[in-house]
Parts: structure tokens; sequence; C-alpha cells
């Protein structure tokens, strides 16, 4: 039985002034989750009937752009240990020769 119309009929076979204000929220909240659940079973089965080539191409260039992104990522850590190596290198040489 859907959760739809079990809510549906408590709802016309309990008139709402015999509820109280905690039942009438917990059959609301049941009605909103039958909602979100038929939502859910809708995307499901659209992405259930989309061609597989079609979502292993999305798939592929989801991975390029993720090696993109780290190879940018890498570059970068790269290139802020370069500077320090080469700004430690200064200071240590500065101190070397001030000690002379």
């Amino acid at each position: 039985m859907d959760p739809t119309d079990t809510t549906t009929a408590l709802r016309s076979s309990t008139p709402s002034e015999d509820l109280t204000p905690l039942e009438q929220d917990v059959l609301d909240e049941y009605e909103r989750l039958s909602e979100n659940m038929k939502r859910l079973a809708a995307l499901l089965d659209n992405m259930a009937g989309r061609p597989t080539a079609e979502v292993l191409d999305g798939l592929r260039q989801l991975e390029r752009k993720t090696s993109l992104v780290f190879t940018l990522l890498k570059a970068s850590v790269y290139s802020i240990v370069l500077q320090q190596e080469i700004y430690s290198g200064d200071q240590g040489g500065d101190g070397a020769e001030g000690e002379r």
C-alpha cells in the first residue's frame, strides 16, 4: 500500500478535529516523505533509463577534469616547496656569511 494512500485513508476515516496536533504533524511528515520518495523514484527511473554510453562519457569527462585539477594542484605545491627552499637557502647563506 502506498504511504500516500495510507495518509489519505487516515485523514478520510478520521476527521482532522479528532487528531491531536502531534498526530496531524506526523501525518503531514508522512505525506512529505511520500512525495520525496516519489520524486526520488522518478529520478532513479530516469537515470536508469539513460544509455550506458552517455553515463560513461560523462564519467570520462569528469575523470579528465579531475586529473587536470590534480596536476595543477601538484604543480602549485611543487612551486611553493621550491620557493620555500630558495627562500631558506638565501637565509641560510646570509647567516653563514655573517659569521665569517
